[in-house]
């Protein structure tokens, strides 16, 4: 049997510690996930308590058309952006004309992020870089870059087009090249 459908059908059975265990699972994924959207630790722990409780309320409409974590992450998601609603907080913002979809498909920025990560002074930088970013922009990146979420996992999360999804991701690590430029000597 499919681990999500045996930790799901234990939930819903009412199994000690089922519940504990979907949330242990899980909980690191929902935390980045609203963390990147909100960044206020208050605000984020309540959200998470939020976005499990609606996971428990409403597991029994869990229909494994995704993986679980998917499910959950959409949840974490919808949650962290109606808070951002509540508090009139922008999602993004003010990005560049968008830029032809062939294009962005076709072409590299050439940055590489995890090598940028690996260095720990280049790292502070671009962790301030990527705190600057607008919430949806700075959510997709990390979730792709550091969660390692592919593009479809991220695509059933947010309920973006993946052509969407590349777009950003693409202006993302530009913003964050031009950033980090004077300081790690990144070539434009």
């Amino acid at each position: 049997m499919n681990p999500d459908r045996e930790l799901v059908s234990a939930v819903l059975a009412g199994r000690a510690g089922a519940f504990e265990r979907l949330v242990s699972l899980h909980q690191g994924l929902c935390w980045h996930i609203i963390q990147r959207l909100v960044r206020h630790p208050e605000d984020t722990r309540e959200l998470c308590q939020e976005t499990f409780l609606r996971v428990h309320q409403y597991l029994h409409q869990y229909r494994y058309e995704s993986a679980l974590k998917s499910w959950i992450g959409r949840i974490a998601y919808a949650v962290g952006l109606r808070h951002l609603e509540k508090k009139q907080l922008p999602l993004l913002q003010g990005d560049a004309e968008d830029e032809p979809l062939a294009l962005l498909e076709r072409e590299s920025d050439g940055f590489d992020l995890e090598a940028a990560w690996a260095d720990e002074e280049l790292r502070r930088h671009l962790q301030a870089a990527i705190d600057a970013l607008a919430p949806l922009p700075r959510t997709l990146l990390t979730l792709y870059h550091l969660d390692e979420l592919s593009i479809p996992e991220i695509s059933q999360i947010t309920s973006l087009a993946a052509g969407t999804i590349k777009s950003h991701l693409f202006r993302s690590r530009l913003r964050l090249r031009a950033l980090l430029q004077d300081v790690a000597g990144a070539p434009r």
